[in-house]
């Protein structure tokens, strides 16, 4: 990773937040308020606990990301995490985000012993629906776990998809 790479995502995460995607924060944030989440997954990768997706634009601009994050518990190695998904907002509804999920897919069917790839959303996002769309199913949901605001409480959604 580059300090320009570094840059990229912390960018895209803040303007991914700051348009209202759940990934994370709420708006308004700055990229210096993401960077330590974005140096804690960068410490993951080092360790090769975590494995970074990027989607880039027509200019070769990070436009998308993903994070695959890999269990440690003996029972539950065969199957892997994805977080912080995002596509920029200038590009949604052009089809990048269905992409990036296709993308991931495939990069987990490519990686040794796994065979299914869990997540979790923010509920009242519409988030839920897009997953399923692409063929996560869910598979539990805690009421009111996530709060956004002091009166706004949000569903924690359990997604997966099985790579059998």
């Amino acid at each position: 990773t580059t300090p320009e790479l570094l840059d990229s995502i912390c960018a895209l995460w803040a303007d991914v937040s700051n348009a209202g995607g759940a990934v994370g924060f709420v708006p308004p944030v700055a990229k210096d308020d993401i960077r330590p989440d974005l140096l804690k997954h960068l410490a993951a990768m080092t360790e090769g606990r975590t494995r970074l997706l990027i989607g880039r634009d027509e200019d070769g601009a990070v436009a998308a990301t993903a994070f695959f994050t890999f269990n440690t518990h003996r029972l539950m190695r065969h199957w892997c995490w994805l977080y912080t998904v995002m596509v920029h907002p200038s590009h949604q509804g052009k089809g990048h985000g269905r992409a990036l999920m296709a993308a991931a897919e495939d990069a987990a069917r490519g990686m040794d012993g796994i065979r299914g790839i869990r997540l979790t959303c923010r509920g009242g996002t519409g988030a839920d629906r897009f997953y399923a769309a692409c063929g996560y199913k869910e598979v539990g949901r805690v009421p009111d776990a996530i709060r956004v605001a002091d009166d706004d409480f949000r569903d924690d959604v359990t997604m997966w998809l099985p790579l059998n």
